[in-house]
C-alpha cells in the first residue's frame, strides 16, 4: 500500500525519536530504512494448493459462526499483532546471510560489529549517529542455551538490550544494570529445564530465538581503537562448546539431541559428570492447543523470500501478499512461543481457524477468512501509520517518546507502530531521544538562520552517563558541510558560561573563537533537525518534567 503523505511524515519523525535504532547497527542497502515504501502489499492473493480437480478443498474448522464483519475486524488484528514477529524474521535473515561476521552482520550465534562511525557522504544510513558504535548478537536458544562473555568496560557506558521476537526487552546488560565489570552469562530458552554450571546468571529469553544490540560509548574519536578492543572480547557460544573450551578434557559431557528427544526433555546424559544443555520441555499448550512439538529454529524450514524481495526488512514485508505474511509468522512462531498476555488474542485468532501451533496452510482457510486477511493488510498499515502520529510527548519544540516503547504487554498496535518506525527501539531507561524540527516560533530550523540554545545551570541535561545533540540535513543524514563536525558531546571541550549555563550556536558560518568550541555547524540553507541524545536518564527525564529549552535565532 502506498503511505499517504502525512504519514511518511509521521514515520520519518518517529524514527528520529528512536534515534534509526536498526539502520545504524546493520550494514549495506537492505538495512536502511525507506520512508516512502509501503507497509503492506495491495496484491490480490491467489489461494495456494488449490484442490485437485473434482476434488472439493479441505478447509480448515473455524470453530464458531462470525459474522463478515467480525472476521475482518479480527483478520485486521491478526496482521497488527503477528507484524512486528514477521519484520524480526526477515531482518533476522538479511543480518545473519553473511558467511562470516563483517560490518554489523554476522551468522547465528555470533558477534558481528560496528568498528567505525558513518560520514555525511555515507549511504543508506538515517539518522546516524557518532556516540555509540553497536554490536549485534542474533542468537537461536530452542536447542540448546548460549554462553554470553562481556569484558571489563574500562569505566566505559554501554547497554545491551536483548529483545525477543515479538520486539520486546526483557532484559538489558550494561553499565545501568547489571554494571560495567566483566560478566558471564547464559541465555535459555522459554522451556529449559537442564543444569548450569553453578554461580552461572541465567537470563531466560520468552522465545527461541531473539536479538542482543548492544551500543558502546565512542563519543571520543580518538578512543575508537579502545572501543573495538572492547568489541573483540565479547563472545557467544553454546553451552557444549564453551564447557570443552572452559575445561578441557574434563570437560562435563554434553550430547547433543535431537529435537525431538531436546524438546521432550529426553537427552541422555553422561554418567559421573552432569550434561549441561540438557532438557527442553515440550511447548506443546503454549497455544492453548495440543501442538506438535517445536523444532530447533536451525532445523525448521524457512520459507521462501517473496519475488522481488531485495530490500530493506520492511519493504520485503510490505511486499508480501497475506499467503506468505502469515505463513512467515506461522513458521516463525514455532520457536519463538506467545506471551503469557497474548491468550486473550489466540482465542480470537482461533475464530478465523488461524491455529499457529500446527503447520499453516493458507489455501486450507475458509474463503470468506481467506478474503479477509488479504483486505486486512492495507488497513491494517494504515492504522499503523496512524499510531505513529500520537507517539511522543512535545515540550519547548522538542518531541520525545517517554513511555510505551521497548516493552509492550497488549498494546498491540503501538508494538506494530515501534517496529515500523524502528526496529531495536530500546527502553527510555537507556537512553532518550528529544528531537526538534522548529524554532521557538514555529519556523522551520533553517541553514540561512543562526540559533542559539541556552541551557541554564540548572537544567543541563540530566544524564547519568552522558549527551549529545546531532545535526541532520533534509535527507535524515549527517548535513554536509565543510567542517567535519556533526555532533557535540557533554564529554568533549564545551565551555560553559560563569555562572554554569551553556549556549549551544548552530549556524552556517564559523563563529567567532570564544564561541568556535560550541558551535555546530549547519548547511548553508534549507532544512534541518536537532536530535539530543541523553545516555541512562535521570528521574526528570523520564518523567517529563525536564525538556530541552527552545531553539531561539541568535
Amino acid at each position: 500500500m502506498r503511505i499517504p503523505h502525512p504519514f511518511r511524515t509521521s514515520r520519518t519523525c518517529l524514527s528520529a525519536l528512536l534515534a534509526g535504532a536498526m539502520g545504524a547497527a546493520l550494514a549495506g542497502p537492505a538495512a536502511a530504512q525507506d520512508h516512502t515504501m509501503r507497509l503492506v502489499s495491495e496484491s490480490t492473493v491467489a489461494a495456494t494448493g488449490a484442490a485437485t480437480a473434482g476434488t472439493a478443498p479441505a478447509y480448515a474448522p473455524v470453530p464458531a459462526p462470525i459474522s463478515g464483519e467480525e472476521a475482518r475486524a479480527i483478520a485486521i488484528d491478526a496482521y497488527i499483532y503477528a507484524y512486528p514477529m514477521v519484520l524480526m524474521e526477515i531482518t533476522r535473515r538479511i543480518a545473519t546471510s553473511t558467511g562470516a561476521s563483517g560490518d554489523g552482520t554476522a551468522p547465528m550465534n555470533q558477534f558481528g560489529h560496528k568498528n567505525s562511525f558513518p560520514e555525511a557522504s555515507t549511504a543508506g544510513v538515517a539518522w546516524p549517529n557518532r556516540d555509540v558504535l553497536y554490536s549485534n548478537l542474533w542468537y537461536d536458544v530452542s536447542a540448546e542455551p548460549l554462553v554470553v562473555h562481556i569484558p571489563d568496560s574500562g569505566g566505559r557506558y554501554y547497554f545491551m538490550p536483548i529483545m525477543d521476537m515479538w520486539t520486546d526487552v526483557f532484559a538489558s546488560r550494561g553499565t545501568r544494570t547489571s554494571g560495567g565489570g566483566e560478566q558471564t552469562f547464559v541465555i535459555v530458552g522459554p522451556y529449559w529445564q537442564g543444569q548450569l554450571p553453578a554461580g552461572v546468571d541465567v537470563v531466560r529469553s520468552p522465545t527461541g530465538m531473539g536479538w542482543l544490540l548492544g551500543r558502546i560509548q565512542a563519543d571520543d574519536p580518538q578512543q575508537l581503537a579502545q572501543v573495538g578492543q572492547f568489541q573483540s572480547g565479547l563472545s557467544a557460544m553454546p553451552l557444549s562448546q564453551w564447557a570443552r573450551a572452559t575445561y578441557g578434557a574434563n570437560a562435563p559431557s554434553y550430547a547433543a539431541p535431537g529435537a525431538a528427544a531436546a524438546m521432550a526433555g529426553s537427552a541422555p546424559g553422561t554418567a559421573g559428570a552432569p550434561a549441561y544443555g540438557q532438557g527442553m520441555a515440550t511447548p506443546a499448550a503454549a497455544y492453548g492447543q495440543q501442538a506438535a512439538p517445536m523444532q530447533p529454529a536451525a532445523a525448521q524450514p524457512q520459507p521462501a523470500a517473496p519475488a522481488g524481495s531485495a530490500g530493506s526488512a520492511t519493504e520485503q514485508v510490505a511486499a508480501m501478499d497475506a499467503a506468505t505474511f502469515f505463513r512467515t509468522f506461522a513458521e516463525a512462531s514455532r520457536a519463538n512461543p506467545p506471551h503469557a498476555n497474548d491468550y486473550p488474542m489466540l482465542d480470537r485468532l482461533r475464530r478465523l481457524g488461524l491455529d499457529f501451533s500446527q503447520p499453516f496452510d493458507f489455501a486450507r482457510l475458509q474463503p470468506a477468512v481467506q478474503q479477509a486477511l488479504t483486505q486486512a493488510g492495507p488497513v491494517a498499515g494504515a492504522r499503523i501509520e496512524q499510531a505513529l502520529q500520537r507517539a511522543g510527548q512535545s515540550a519547548n519544540g522538542w518531541r520525545t517518546v517517554l513511555d510505551g516503547i521497548g516493552t509492550y504487554g497488549t498494546g498491540y498496535l503501538r508494538r506494530a507502530a515501534i517496529a515500523y518506525a524502528g526496529l531495536g527501539a530500546n527502553p527510555p531507561e537507556d537512553v532518550i531521544y528529544p528531537l526538534a524540527h522548529f524554532d521557538d516560533e514555529g519556523e522551520r530550523l533553517d541553514g540561512d538562520e543562526d540559533y542559539v540554545i541556552h541551557f541554564p545551570a540548572d537544567q543541563l541535561p540530566p544524564a547519568n552517563a552522558f549527551w549529545s545533540i546531532t545535526l541532520y540535513g533534509e535527507d535524515h543524514g549527517f548535513a554536509r558541510t565543510p567542517h567535519g563536525r556533526y555532533s557535540l558531546t557533554s564529554n568533549g571541550p564545551l565551555e560553559y558560561n560563569a555562572d554554569g549555563s551553556l549556549d549551544i550556536y548552530v549556524q552556517s558560518d564559523e563563529p567567532r573563537a570564544a564561541r568556535r568550541a560550541n558551535w555546530l555547524p549547519s548547511p548553508e540553507d534549507g532544512p534541518f533537525s536537532l536530535s539530543m541524545r541523553v545516555y541512562w536518564p535521570k528521574a526528570s527525564a523520564l518523567d517529563g518534567s525536564w525538556a530541552p529549552p527552545p531553539v531561539r535565532e541568535d
